[in-house]
């Protein structure tokens, strides 16, 4: 185990799904020694994918936490989905990565997995190295994917390395840094080192060049060396890439086959020897917008970025040693609850396997079991240190289901499962709607949630069903008009009576006052649910006592809160109060809150009432000959179009689209363009519903009375 800092190096494994990841690992793992021999994703032996679920679906599902030794240094490697439902576990891992290692399918080039991660790397600064993998593939194109890395992500990406010869026949590779050829056995594995052929040195020249103006622009003493002698050392050149790539100003490009075993020692040894450790980095933002080095001569300070719970061991927490050093027995203050927290054991993690260690220093990843209240995004500090880790921002819900049980009684045993879920995962949101009442699962995808409902009832036992949320309307009036109503019930005794006279309009900010009344007081108010309420008071003479005025605006309130049209809230409606009838034994509150309510009601259905929908800014981004597909089905969700922008052989998508039309979009996204297209929705502004839906709307409604 490493105990300085300076020998640490965090990769993160990224790309699209089918990019060769978990492939590639096995053969990194296995290069250094870790593992004797190499599993397979088919096989269901890999070290990285180990659950069931992962077997099942041949699939990355979960991050995984693995390590091996190489040379004098321990590189921590992590392995992460490729599907952007569970964007959560890529934006964890890179939180505590120093470098990215981006795989890309050299027959599919840049996909939509590779510019979902992108945003991420770019958010962190994280470190980058670009993989061309998989070149044995029948149908690999370097040359295309390199200018498509190129387009899509700028000069900074320089190519080191180059195959001689693609496809199924692929063995030997030209490295540009060292100047060497590197030719395979047919099997894969150990190298031979060959001189570049000389139809080859052109290129191969041309690329070292390229190489060297890089590493000398990143550090003044190398430029000038690099303009007196025309060249760098091998330990120059070393020290100018290691200073851009730290520096996130050069991302190099390599090849590989991870199934064959071709390429990745080399890589290995890139980053062994250029990629930045932990210390080199610029240090971690804090809460507060300082910045904590990573050393480990400093006081303790660990970041949980991802918890999982497992059967017969309780909450496993993955953590980062930021700063200081951690060992058991360790006692450490939750910056973020105020708990303490006494740490029993921490492990190294080899996939699921885990093997207890005696310290970890800063920089290194570690795994420890049982915290009290220790949760993702939480930091952990010896006693008096007061810090905390700037926390990890996630993406909002994509897709929103509303979730029950069949048998209520375990109601309560569903959202406690929930919630550790959620614990787990915090791309999950759990709320209780309010205007509908129901529960509300949001997640990234149908994928996301179909997971959640396996683990509910695997782990929990929990039968989970799921169906599409009632949409949160909104109803309003475009128009103005008055309505006499007359509360009258007499039963022996005192009875009630109240008559109203009411007038009601479309209210909007800096509107006329209303004509022909006479304002006595105005009142306006900020809707809980969204818009607004003006309350206009024109009685004169005493023809209803303002003692009233109470439970008039009550009754109001009660047609606001369930309208007339579907059930669904009011809001920007003005209301005058102008004339009514009192009786002096007969009226009282409640005989004027009900002919409130009444009057409102008449006069709302007269003054062209109107059903307003949420309405969701949607970008998708999806591959040029999909944009057709996709603009199609749009039109069919009642779209608005915005806009278009191009990002490489990409086009992005801009649009407002209704919420009740953005069920399992993520669903048919995927359908149209073979999972290769990704999307975000963000809550827009609330506009108003076609007639057609409308009237379809207001029938289902008062069916629905009918039947309750």
């Amino acid at each position: 185990m490493s105990t300085n800092t300076k020998d640490l190096r965090n990769v993160v494994l990224l790309g699209h799904s089918g990019s060769g990841k978990t492939t590639f690992i096995e053969t990194m793992l296995y290069e250094g020694g870790a593992i004797k021999r190499r599993g397979t994703v088919e096989q269901h032996n890999t070290v990285s994918d180990n659950t069931d679920l992962e077997h099942e679906r041949e699939n990355t599902i979960f991050s995984h936490q693995m390590f091996v030794n190489w040379k004098k240094n321990k590189i921590n490697i992590l392995d992460t989905p490729g599907f952007d439902d569970f964007v959560g576990e890529v934006i964890a891992n890179l939180k505590v990565a120093d470098t990215a290692l981006i795989m890309v399918n050299a027959a599919a080039g840049v996909e939509v997995g590779t510019e979902l991660v992108w945003e991420y790397v770019e958010d962190y600064k994280t470190p980058s190295i670009f993989v061309i993998n998989q070149m044995d593939h029948q149908k690999a194109d370097y040359d295309a994917a390199l200018e498509q890395l190129k387009n899509r992500f700028g000069s900074k990406v320089i190519p080191i390395q180059y195959p001689l010869n693609s496809g199924e026949s692929f063995n030997q590779i030209v490295d540009a840094l060292r100047m060497v050829m590197y030719e395979f056995p047919a099997t894969g594995g150990k190298p031979e080192k060959k001189p570049i052929p000389e139809s080859e040195m052109a290129r191969a020249n041309e690329m070292h060049n390229a190489l060297v103006e890089m590493a000398a622009e990143n550090e003044e003493g190398l430029m000038e060396k690099y303009f007196e002698e025309g060249n760098l050392s091998e330990e120059e050149l070393a020290q100018g890439l290691m200073i851009g790539l730290a520096k996130h100003d050069f991302f190099p490009v390599f090849v590989a086959s991870g199934a064959k075993d071709m390429g990745s020692g080399r890589i290995m040894g890139f980053i062994d020897d250029i990629a930045p450790s932990p210390a080199d980095r610029f240090g971690s933002k804090l809460e507060n917008g300082e910045v904590l080095a990573c050393n480990a001569a400093d006081k303790t300070t660990i970041f949980i970025y991802k918890t999982q719970s497992e059967p017969q061991v309780g909450v496993v927490s993955y953590f980062k040693v930021f700063s200081g050093e951690i060992k058991p027995g360790d006692e450490l203050i939750n910056a973020n609850n105020g708990e303490l927290e006494r740490i029993s054991q921490i492990f190294v993690a080899e996939g699921k396997e885990r093997t207890a260690v005696d310290k970890l220093v800063a920089g290194d990843l570690g795994v420890t079991v049982k915290l009290k209240s220790g949760h993702s995004n939480n930091t952990l500090n010896t006693k008096g240190v007061d810090r905390k880790i700037e926390p990890m921002k996630f993406p909002e819900s994509r897709l929103r289901k509303a979730v029950f049980v069949e048998n209520t009684a375990e109601t309560e045993k569903l959202f406690a499962a929930l919630n550790k879920l959620k614990e787990e995962d915090p791309t999950l949101k759990v709320e209780i709607e309010h205007d509908t009442h129901e529960a509300i699962l949001g997640g990234q995808g149908q994928l996301h949630l179909d997971l959640v409902k396996y683990r509910l009832e695997k782990d929990f036992g929990v039968k989970m069903e799921m169906k599409n949320p009632k949409i949160s309307y909104r109803e309003t009036i475009t128009g103005k008009a008055e309505a006499d109503y007359r509360h009258k019930k007499q039963s022996g005794g005192a009875g009630q009576f109240g008559e109203i006279h009411m007038r009601v309009e479309n209210y909007y900010e800096g509107m006329p006052e209303p004509e022909g009344v006479n304002i006595r007081s105005k009142e306006f108010e900020d809707l809980p649910w969204g818009g607004k309420f003006a309350f206009y008071w024109c009685i004169v003479g005493g023809a209803i006592d303002s003692r009233y005025i109470g439970a008039i605006k009550k009754g109001i309130m009660q047609q606001l809160k369930e309208g007339p049209l579907t059930g669904s809230h009011c809001q920007n409606i003005r209301v005058s109060v102008y004339d009514g009838k009192m009786h002096s034994v007969d009226s009282n509150d409640i005989s004027f809150q009900l002919a409130a309510s009444g009057a409102f009601k008449e006069a709302f259905h007269n003054a062209h009432p109107q059903l307003l929908e949420p309405m969701y800014h949607v970008e998708i981004l999806a591959p040029d000959e999909c944009t057709g597909d996709v603009m199609g089905d749009l039109q069919t969700r009642r779209a608005m179009i915005s806009g278009m922008d191009s990002e490489g052989h990409y086009q992005k998508i801009m649009a407002e689209v209704p919420l009740a039309e953005m069920n399992d979009y993520g669903s048919t996204l995927r359908s149209l363009t073979g999972g290769r297209a990704k999307f975000s929705m963000k809550f827009s502004d609330y506009q108003l519903v076609p007639a057609n839906v409308q009237q379809d709307l207001v029938k289902k409604h008062a069916a629905e009375k009918v039947e309750a």
